[in-house]
């Protein structure tokens, strides 16, 4: 893989095709700084490029997830979210800036990820876990949607990643006054998938629940399910049926079959 592992960011491919993700700025309960940004989002470069992978897991060493931004930086001109000489607006990353590609990364990435969650998920880290297709929380785990607290927006792609999850007065009032919540309140805010007291365990479980899948039916599911929320009834409709096309009656959707009948775990051609 193209990616080394650093004092930010470490990947672990496994050889069911679960890649662990693991931020381990540790020391700063994992918080967001510009170093930070970019070797997150080498990661989910090299992620995407990697062949085998058909899931991913995001996790935090140490007593967080992510704090957020790091706040001891904020002075400095080149460790927010727009480039040096640039502005928030310019897209450098297709749809999204630097910030926004570092949550919006997740989704975009070719095979399903779950982040798992505990301790302190603040601010830049809830739209990061937000990305994620899944999320596993811990339920004493203390979460916000925190920038309102220093005077800023969330502007890291959380409020394209909001939509569907989280119920629209609910999220204005979450917004608004950035108030604390816990894991197990967020299963219910719609934040969170699950709550466990091992939110690793849980999602490593999960993700090795995926990858036993036939890997070109679960790119292609992911690719119809993130067209939901801004496609027609009639494209999502085309959607369906050209993946499908894609798919049926080809060697490892055949292998699913036979794999079931039989009993035992497939062997499936690496995407």
């Amino acid at each position: 893989m193209d990616f080394q592992t650093n004092d930010r960011v470490s990947i672990t491919l496994e050889d069911d095709g679960v890649a662990q993700v693991r931020f381990i700025r540790a020391d700063k309960m994992n918080a967001l700084d510009a170093a930070m940004f970019e070797t997150m989002i080498a990661a989910g470069d090299a992620l995407q490029a990697q062949p085998g992978v058909r899931a991913v897991v995001l996790s935090g060493e140490g007593r967080a997830f992510c704090a957020g931004l790091d706040l001891s930086n904020f002075g400095n001109a080149n460790s927010g979210n727009s480039p040096a000489g640039g502005t928030l607006a310019d897209r450098t990353h297709g749809d999204s800036n630097r910030a926004q590609q570092v949550a919006t990364q997740w989704r975009k990435l070719k095979v399903p990820v779950i982040a798992a969650i505990h301790g302190v998920c603040f601010g830049g880290g809830l739209q990061i876990a937000s990305g994620a297709d899944i999320r596993v929380v811990h339920p004493a785990t203390r979460m916000a949607i925190m920038e309102m607290k220093w005077g800023l927006v969330p502007d890291m792609g959380g409020y394209p990643l909001w939509r569907g999850l989280v119920r629209d007065d609910v999220l204005r009032e979450l917004i608004y006054t950035n108030r604390e919540f816990t894991g197990q309140e967020a299963q219910a805010l719609g934040l969170a998938t699950h709550v466990s007291d091992d939110p690793l365990g849980k999602a490593i479980d999960l993700a090795r629940v995926i990858a036993d899948r036939n890997p070109h039916a679960m790119q292609a599911a992911k690719r119809i399910t993130n067209m939901m929320y801004d496609a027609s009834g009639a494209e999502l409709l085309m959607a369906e049926s050209v993946e499908q096309d894609a798919v049926i009656r080809k060697p490892n959707q055949i292998e699913a079959v036979i794999a079931g009948m039989q009993k035992r775990k497939a062997s499936y051609a690496d995407v």
